[in-house]
C-alpha cells in the first residue's frame, strides 16, 4: 500500500462523518427547529437565528446532498461496476474538496450577514475631557 492510497482512502472515509454532521445539523434546524448552530459568530448565535435558519438548512442539505451522490457514485462503481463513466481521484476528490471549501465560505457568509458590523463611535479620552478649554 502507497501512501497515495492510504490518503485516498482517509478522504474517502471521512466523507461519511462529514456528511452525518451535515445532515444532523440541517435535521436539527428543519424537523427539530434547534437554531442553537445557525449563523454561529465566536461560538454566539445572532438575535434572531430563526430568520437564517433556512439559509443554513439549505447549505447544510446542499452541501450533505453533493457528498452523497459522490460516496454513492464511487462505491456503486467500485463494488458494482455500476454509475456511468469511472470515477477517477481527481474528479470525485475535487468534487468533494471543493464542495467543503464552498459550505465553510457560505456558512462564514451566513454568520457575518446575521451579525452586522457595529461601528463604534470613538468618544474624548478621559484625560482630555478633563481639561478645561480643549
Amino acid at each position: 500500500m502507497t501512501i497515495s492510497v492510504a490518503i485516498t482512502w482517509i478522504l474517502f472515509l471521512a466523507l461519511f462523518p462529514i456528511t452525518f454532521f451535515w445532515m444532523r445539523r440541517a435535521w436539527r434546524i428543519v424537523f427539530k427547529r434547534d437554531f442553537s448552530e445557525v449563523a454561529l459568530k465566536r461560538g454566539e448565535a445572532p438575535p434572531n437565528p430563526e430568520k437564517y435558519a433556512p439559509y443554513a438548512a439549505a447549505i447544510n442539505l446542499i452541501g450533505a446532498g453533493i457528498i452523497i451522490f459522490i460516496v454513492g457514485w464511487v462505491v456503486l462503481y467500485v463494488a458494482f461496476g455500476v454509475g456511468g463513466t469511472a470515477p477517477d481521484y481527481e474528479t470525485w476528490s475535487a468534487v468533494a474538496g471543493s464542495t467543503i471549501w464552498c459550505k465553510f465560505f457560505a456558512d462564514f457568509i451566513l454568520s457575518r450577514q446575521a451579525h452586522p458590523m457595529v461601528i463604534k463611535k470613538r468618544g474624548k479620552p478621559a484625560s482630555a475631557a478633563e481639561k478645561p478649554g480643549q
